[in-house]
């Protein structure tokens, strides 16, 4: 029986990530340099971001003033996401979700400011029971998030499906006892998602009837990959 969704945010359920990346681009071309992309896809979906940024920048700038680059990345990651929703699906399963009486929660890597920031600018704080962010829990690929959502829901792994667009979040839900489904962005599709149990380009691409029906079949630990 399934009786929760819990979703990752950043690139799950809102494509911020594609808005961070373009900020520290930009950051990196104005100092005449460029963001290795290979760097990038080591830290999506940790805490790890700024850190690894800030180390690359300092190989060419000993003294950069990381709070003054700091301000402008947030500023300007503010800026793109001023008309950016939530990606395509996640609205109708929020809806079909309290349609079905399903609980939801978010285990976010992210600090609770930024996500509660996000909930409220789309309207979406009151869909979610619990939210769990990497301020208060050790982040991904570490389960703890996870594992905090199921402690906060007071439900077992076996009856919740997490939603992940990165390697490190999918490692998460399964190391937390979860089946878990891919969604990866235009940011992480390249990357490897064979742990995961079902891989999605969107959840506009599997209603979520469909998905708890294809569930509810399965033996259980089966996984069955990419969707057709």
């Amino acid at each position: 029986m399934t009786g929760a969704l819990i979703f990752d945010f950043d690139g799950t359920l809102v494509d911020t990530e594609a808005a961070v990346l373009v900020a520290w681009q930009e950051t990196f071309r104005a100092r005449g340099d460029e963001l290795p992309l290979d760097v990038w896809h080591t830290v999506i979906g940790t805490q790890n971001t700024a850190v690894a940024m800030f180390e690359l920048l300092e190989k060419n700038d000993e003294n950069l003033d990381r709070v003054a680059v700091r301000t402008g990345v947030r500023a300007r990651v503010t800026e793109l996401l001023e008309a950016v929703g939530p990606r395509p699906g996640v609205e109708e399963y929020l809806a079909d979700a309290k349609e079905q009486g399903l609980r939801l929660a978010i285990a976010s890597s992210s600090t609770g400011d930024w996500v509660t920031t996000h909930l409220n600018r789309l309207g979406l704080t009151d869909a979610f029971e619990a939210v769990l962010t990497g301020d208060l829990h050790q982040a991904k690929p570490s389960p703890d998030l996870y594992l905090a959502a199921l402690a906060a829901l007071d439900l077992p792994a076996a009856e919740a499906i997490a939603f992940e667009d990165s390697p490190h979040g999918v490692t998460a839900a399964k190391a937390a006892g979860l089946e878990c489904v891919a969604v990866p962005n235009a940011i992480t599709a390249v990357l490897n998602f064979d742990h995961a149990d079902l891989v999605l380009g969107s959840l506009a691409d599997k209603p979520l009837g469909e998905l708890l029906s294809r569930r509810a079949g399965r033996p259980a630990g089966r996984g069955t990959g990419a969707a057709p």
